[in-house]
């Protein structure tokens, strides 16, 4: 059984979010084809970085939680977990601010990105010899520069509530990943090209990986969803 068990992992992730997902208040069944089309098209970079970082070592697998098929270098449900996650983070997002208005001023917006920007800057300047925290951080401020000053997104403060909201359920997820429970970890670290820091078992660096894919996430399901909530 323990050849399952990233696989299950991915198939809880997503499972009751799916079968809410034809909920008749809810609908979001309807934007199935919008979310594939977000999904894959950030999974193709993130998968890119994530193979990349696997050939040099910075991570790898442990095949005994895994099922043996690789494509690209990186496990089948390595790939599967770029669907499951922002399956279930894209689907909270559309559920909250469907039943849900939250404002926030320009004012507040502008400070806390600007202030967000700022921070992973220090970051990139300070761990530039951490090749995962330097990656990490310099995608995350470029992301943000872009999704603030061109395309003028008003909905940053939103995903990073909705996101901090979910971030108990992500870190439940990716500790399992990281070893909490099992014997081993599914993914392994290696200890030079990151900061070392944990949260429990998870490099911190996970959850800003995390934000940055599920913020991309966001802003092409709604570029692909005529009428989203």
């Amino acid at each position: 059984m323990q050849q399952y068990t990233y696989i299950i992992i991915n198939f809880l992730t997503i499972s009751i979010c799916f079968i809410y997902s034809f909920h008749p208040r809810i609908k979001f069944n309807r934007y199935f084809i919008s979310f594939l089309k977000a999904s894959i098209l950030v999974a193709i970079p993130f998968i890119i970085w994530d193979a990349w970082f696997t050939s040099i070592g910075v991570w790898w697998f442990n095949n005994t939680y895994l099922l043996g098929l690789r494509i690209v270098g990186l496990p089948l449900e390595e790939l599967l977990f770029f669907i499951c996650i922002p399956f279930s983070c894209v689907f909270t997002y559309y559920c909250i601010t469907k039943f849900y208005t939250l404002q926030w001023s320009v004012r507040t917006e502008h400070y806390f990105t600007g202030l967000s920007i700022v921070l992973c800057a220090v970051m990139c300047l300070f761990f530039s010899d951490k090749l995962y925290t330097f990656i990490t951080f310099f995608i995350t401020g470029l992301s943000l520069v872009y999704l603030k000053y061109i395309a003028k997104v008003d909905w940053i403060c939103t995903v990073s509530l909705i996101y901090t909201i979910l971030l108990p359920g992500f870190l439940m997820v990716n500790g399992v990943l990281t070893g909490t429970g099992l014997a081993h970890p599914i993914v392994n670290y290696n200890s030079d090209y990151f900061l070392n820091i944990r949260l429990g078992t998870i490099p911190i660096e996970d959850a800003v990986y995390g934000y940055t894919m599920i913020a991309w996430n966001i802003y092409f399901f709604k570029k692909f969803t005529k009428s989203v909530h």
